[in-house]
C-alpha cells in the first residue's frame, strides 16, 4: 500500500470527533486510506445494491448488521442515513472515531452533513497521490512522464497503461456519475465539451465561446462545469483581489483535479507527446497547482489558493494565503532559469506589504536565492509550504 500523508491527520481527527468524513474523487484512494487506518473497523460500500436498499428500507437493520465503528463509503448514495449517524453519535459524545464516512460527491455530501452531523464530524478531503508520495515510491519520473500517467493511485500500484486506465475513468466515473445527475442524452457533446476543457487548463473558460463550439447553451454548459466541479473532476482557482486594487479579474481559472485526465482527453498516449504538446505549459502548471492543493489538504488546512491579474495583463499564477501573509509563486515547466521569470514576482513584493517567501516553482534544479526568491524544483514545491501542527 502506497503510504499516504494524510494518515497522521486522519487518525488525530478521528480521535477528537465521533464522526469523519472523507471526500474525494473516485478512485483517489478513500476507502484503502480508511481500511488501513481504522482495520477494526466494520465496512458497508452502499454502492452495492443490496446495501444500499437496506441502508434506506431498514437503517435500523443496517447499523445491526454494520454497527460502530463502522466505514461507511458513499453516504450521499442514502444521504438519510446521517440522521441515524446524528441519533447515535447523540447518545455518546464521548465515543471519538465511531463513524468514518466518505463520500465522491460535494453537494450532496455538504447538504447531507450541514443538515445531520454539523459540529460531529471533522470534514477532510484526499485527492489523488502528490509528488512527495510518488517519490516514496522510488524515482520520480520526469514532469512529461508524470502529466501523462497522472497520480491516480491505481496506476502507480499495478501495471496499467494510462490511456486505457483514463479511457475507462471517463466511461466509468465520470459520464455515469453526470448521467445520474443531470441525465445528459447528447453524450458526444458532452464529450466535447471535456476535450475543450482539458485544452484550457490554467485559463478563464468562457462559456459562450464553448457554447459556439458544443452547440449547447451556455447556460446547460455551466450546470455541466458545476456538476465536474461536485465530482472533483475539475476545481477552480479563484482571483484574489482583497486589498490588492479594483481592477483585478474577477472570474475563475480552471484546472483538473487528475492532470493524467486532461492529458487523456487531449489524445496524449506517451511522454513524448506531452514534450511536443503546445499546451504543456498549462498541463505542467495544472499538475504543480493541484500538487500544492494536494499539500495544503493533506496537512488538514483549507486550500488558500489565488491567483492574481489586473487589467494591464500583470499576473502572479499563484498566491499562498497563509494567516495574513500571501506568498507569490511563479510556475514555468522550463528546465533552464531566465531572469524574467521572476519579474513579476519582485513587482508584487514591492506593490504588497504582506507578501512573503516569494518563489519560482520550476522543471530545473534548485538554485540559490536570487533577489531574494527561491528557485525550486517543482518535485520539492510542497517544502514551501508551512505544515500544519495536525501533520507534525
Amino acid at each position: 500500500m502506497i503510504n499516504r500523508t494524510m494518515t497522521a491527520v486522519l487518525h488525530r481527527m478521528a480521535a477528537q470527533y465521533p464522526v469523519v468524513t472523507l471526500t474525494g474523487p473516485r478512485q483517489s484512494g478513500k476507502t484503502t486510506l480508511a481500511k488501513a487506518c481504522f482495520p477494526n473497523h466494520a465496512y458497508a460500500n452502499l454502492e452495492q445494491p443490496d446495501l444500499r436498499r437496506l441502508a434506506h428500507d431498514d437503517p435500523h437493520g443496517f447499523f445491526v448488521r454494520f454497527p460502530p465503528p463502522v466505514i461507511i463509503d458513499e453516504i450521499q448514495r442514502v444521504p438519510d442515513i446521517a440522521s441515524y449517524v446524528q441519533a447515535a453519535v447523540d447518545k455518546n459524545r464521548r465515543a471519538k472515531g465511531q463513524y468514518i464516512l466518505t463520500g465522491s460527491h460535494q453537494t450532496d455530501l455538504h447538504q447531507t452533513v450541514s443538515q445531520s452531523l454539523a459540529g460531529r464530524t471533522a470534514l477532510l478531503r484526499l485527492l489523488p497521490l502528490s509528488l512527495q508520495e510518488v517519490a516514496t515510491l522510488g524515482k520520480l519520473p520526469d514532469a512529461d512522464g508524470l502529466i501523462w500517467k497522472g497520480f491516480m493511485p491505481t496506476l502507480h500500484d499495478e501495471s496499467i497503461d494510462p490511456t486505457a486506465y483514463y479511457r475507462n475513468y471517463f466511461q466509468t466515473y465520470v459520464e455515469k456519475d453526470v448521467r445520474q445527475l443531470l441525465q445528459i442524452r447528447n453524450l458526444n457533446a458532452f464529450e466535447r465539451f471535456m476535450t475543450l476543457l482539458s485544452g484550457r487548463v490554467g485559463q478563464v473558460v468562457n462559456l459562450s465561446g464553448l457554447s459556439g463550439e458544443t452547440g449547447v447553451s451556455s447556460t446547460t454548459l455551466g450546470e455541466w462545469l458545476s456538476i465536474l466541479e461536485s465530482s472533483y473532476i475539475i476545481f477552480r482557482l479563484h482571483p484574489y483581489f482583497a486589498n490588492i486594487g479594483k481592477r483585478v479579474t474577477k472570474s475563475p481559472k480552471l484546472y483538473f483535479t487528475e492532470v493524467g485526465l486532461a492529458a487523456y482527453l487531449l489524445g496524449i498516449e506517451n511522454p513524448s507527446h506531452v514534450t511536443r504538446d503546445p499546451l504543456r505549459g498549462g498541463l505542467f502548471e495544472n499538475m504543480v497547482i493541484a500538487d500544492l492543493l494536494k499539500t495544503r489538504l493533506n496537512q488538514g488546512c483549507d486550500p488558500g489558493l489565488f491567483y492574481l491579474r489586473d487589467d494591464k495583463g500583470f499576473e502572479i499564477d499563484l498566491l499562498v494565503k497563509q494567516g495574513r501573509s500571501l506568498m507569490p509563486l511563479e510556475i514555468k515547466s522550463s528546465m533552464t532559469f531566465n531572469p524574467d521569470f521572476i519579474k513579476p514576482i519582485r513587482v508584487f513584493c514591492e506593490r504588497e506589504k504582506e507578501a512573503r517567501a516569494p518563489a519560482l516553482i520550476y522543471a530545473g534544479e534548485a538554485l540559490p536565492d536570487v533577489h531574494g526568491i527561491r528557485c525550486v524544483n517543482y518535485s520539492n514545491a510542497h517544502t514551501l509550504l508551512t505544515p500544519s501542527p495536525l501533520t507534525q
